[in-house]
């Protein structure tokens, strides 16, 4: 590739680049819509095995082993470009790509909408399964700047100068819903839910990124701050994190263990709103 691709690329331009040897393009979708039509040329991926997968915190990253062992059944080498999409959105997508970051993979694109937008299009589909060239895909470690531990936002969850990005649904966040021990929101969190950043009038892309900034903005999620984004297990905050950082946030963390964590952990503050359950 002769050109810097973008972190959210529009279908038309992937279609324009099926036959790019540089690219490696992996569908995070559910396996039957797979199976019932997806870009020509894209590896399915279990976004299940993106996630450690056990109780009480299945949203933390598997060991460097396993990842090693994942990206290289799917293919990926230090010189492709990876292009990401699921059928929901960005979540899983995001997710990956989250990963990549925390190995050391920084050539990755989103594709703005995933398969809805694709297929509204009218750009070309499959139903014949792409056959991956497995590599030798080697992570050493994990980057520490891609995330934080649950001892870092213990510590840090105060500070002026962060601001935790909460991505869940409103009564999760007010604690009329819960899913763990504890119900409510990480003392001083904000609450953005993902689906808000997305445009479902035009089949689920991301929304206008100037509108999306004045709203994370009116907020208090500034560019100027750290900003750690959670949920339940880091799925949801896959999208999050990539909002924040297609949009230019240059110090967004995710926060792996999220609330499944946080929630079950018998030292951990909680807020939630008067008269909640959980």
């Amino acid at each position: 590739m002769s050109e810097e691709l973008p972190l959210v690329m529009e279908p038309a331009d992937l279609a324009d680049r099926l036959d790019d040897e540089h690219l490696l393009i992996l569908d995070l979708g559910k396996a039957q819509v797979y199976e019932q039509a997806h870009v020509p040329g894209a590896v399915h991926l279990d976004h299940s095995r993106l996630v450690y997968g056990e109780q009480p915190v299945p949203g933390l990253p598997p060991s460097p082993e396993q990842l090693s062992a994942l990206l290289s059944e799917v293919g990926l080498r230090p010189d492709l470009h990876v292009v990401a999409y699921d059928d929901e959105g960005g979540g899983w997508a995001g997710r990956l790509l989250w990963t990549l970051e925390l190995v050391g993979h920084e050539r990755w694109s989103y594709l703005n909408g995933g398969i809805h937008a694709w297929l509204a299009e009218n750009h070309p589909s499959t139903t014949v399964p792409a056959e991956p060239h497995p590599s030798q895909y080697s992570v050493a470690e994990f980057r520490e700047e891609p995330r934080v531990d649950i001892d870092y936002l213990l510590e840090h969850h105060p500070d002026d100068n962060l601001v935790v990005w909460d991505a869940r649904s409103e009564d999760e966040f007010t604690g009329m819903r819960a899913f763990a021990r504890k119900g409510g929101h990480i003392p001083g969190a904000v609450h953005y839910e993902w689906t808000r950043a997305m445009d479902r009038d035009h089949h689920l892309r991301l929304r206008d990124p100037d509108e999306l900034r004045r709203e994370l903005e009116d907020l208090g999620i500034t560019p100027d701050k750290e900003v750690v984004t959670h949920c339940q297990t880091h799925h949801r905050s896959g999208l999050t994190w990539l909002v924040g950082r297609w949009l230019g946030y240059p110090h967004i963390r995710g926060y792996p263990g999220s609330w499944a964590e946080w929630g079950n952990h018998l030292d951990t503050p909680v807020e939630k709103e008067q008269g909640a359950g959980g």
